[in-house]
């Protein structure tokens, strides 16, 4: 699960992580409100979606012809981005006007954009130096890494191709945590000095333990800065979270912004299904991740891309594969699907009975491949054969994706 920037300064700030002072509001009236409490004489607007690159992105109503293939390059477009900076209380106001509401394109939008829902104005600072650093974790050797860079601002990507000696990790340990001597070696390799030392120390102690408190999958801080002053601060965050962990954090569920995701994908969680939309033709319905790979590598061997992953879990019942069914049926683009089951917990009866409740259900205008195998298989085959549906069986995996490639090239 991901959040918003000013949600995540939110939890830097409560684990003692040192950000600037701003508000958020979706309110226009409220904004107006806040920003007579930041001092300035900076102010910095800033979009709140869930993509990055938003300072170099460009809003869609003032885009020009030529501008598009511009911003999803990554490049400068010309006009005013997702993230601009202002000098007075009027400007900033002026620009919250302009950018609430309104669709912001950038590099990981694609063409089509986010709305700006929310605006985060903050106080600005004296920036002297921007640096890089983020935490996540290392599955390679099962621990949290603490990864940083003097080039802070850029895309780490462009970092690691260009110049990767810039960039230093260390690995806590899985037992005894970060140690100080850890987060001051840190604290050297970004080359801080004084009391940005210490302050740097101190916030990297601090991102690490957020990350293992708030069971984050991701914790980004880019650029984190050093002031003229010599503070250091976090002064933008990305920051995600273990799905398998939110049980524990009911107030960072509770930040959840749907707007920002995939409807269809946030149906198929209110079900209970892992779904993500893909960019093929033909629909999946498997149980299990691993047997939903293997389809959808099988459909690629067969010349055809899937056209999502759709795992309904082990112990779904004739509801859940109707509405799994349902979903698929949704999507426009799906030109044939593909029912992969293997019935070990779940039976085979019981997909066979989701499946016919659902094609009874939404109609079925596209080819359907059925293989099931396993538990109750003869009767789920039986139930299949006797609904006079035009379901096409399949023996074997191989069977199936040759069947369903073919029924969608000869549709």
């Amino acid at each position: 699960m991901n959040i918003h920037e000013y949600q995540a300064k939110a939890i830097l700030r409560k684990n003692g992580v040192a950000c600037g002072s701003g508000v958020a509001s979706s309110d226009l009236a409220e904004l107006e409100a806040g920003i007579e409490t930041l001092p300035g004489p900076v102010w910095v607007v800033k979009s709140q979606i869930h993509a990055g690159g938003r300072g170099m992105g460009r809003f869609l109503e003032a885009m020009g012809p030529d501008d598009l293939a511009t911003v999803l390059a990554g490049d400068k477009a010309p006009g005013k981005g997702g993230v601009q900076v202002c000098f007075s209380q009027q400007d900033a106001l002026e620009a919250a006007r302009s950018m609430l509401g309104n669709t912001l394109v950038t590099k990981q939008t694609g063409g089509e954009g986010k709305q700006v829902n929310t605006l985060y104005i903050e106080n600005g600072c004296s920036i002297a130096r921007e640096l890089y650093i983020a935490v996540l974790l290392d599955r390679s050797c099962g621990k949290v890494l603490i990864m940083a860079s003097t080039e802070g601002g850029m895309d780490i990507e462009h970092v690691a191709e260009h110049t990767p000696e810039k960039i230093f990790k260390v690995w806590a340990d899985p037992v005894t945590g970060l140690g100080g001597w850890q987060a001051r070696q840190v604290a050297f390799g970004l080359g801080l000095k004084g009391k940005a030392f210490k302050a740097g120390v101190k916030l990297i102690l601090g991102l690490y333990r957020t990350f293992v408190a708030e069971d984050c999958a991701m914790l980004e801080v880019n650029p984190l800065v050093v002031t003229e002053e010599g503070d250091v601060l976090a002064l933008d965050c990305k920051m995600s979270f273990d799905d398998n962990a939110l049980f524990r954090h009911p107030d960072t569920v509770a930040m959840r912004d749907t707007t920002e995701e995939d409807a269809t994908e946030v149906e198929a969680g209110t079900y209970g299904l892992s779904y993500v939309k893909l960019d093929g033709n033909i629909g999946c319905m498997v149980n299990g991740a691993g047997l939903a790979m293997a389809t959808m590598d099988i459909i690629q061997f067969y010349g055809a891309e899937p056209a999502n992953f759709l795992d309904v879990g082990g112990g779904a019942n004739a509801e859940k594969v109707a509405a799994a069914f349902r979903i698929i049926t949704a999507d426009p683009e799906v030109k044939g699907i593909l029912v992969n089951i293997f019935g070990g917990i779940m039976k085979c009866d019981t997909i066979a009975d989701g499946v016919i409740t659902a094609v009874k259900e939404v109609g079925l205008e596209v080819p359907l491949v059925v293989r099931l195998a396993g538990t109750n298989v003869e009767l789920g085959k039986k139930l299949l054969a006797e609904s006079n549906l035009p379901i096409i069986p399949a023996s074997d995996m191989a069977d199936a994706a040759s069947k369903i490639v073919a029924a969608v090239q000869e549709a």
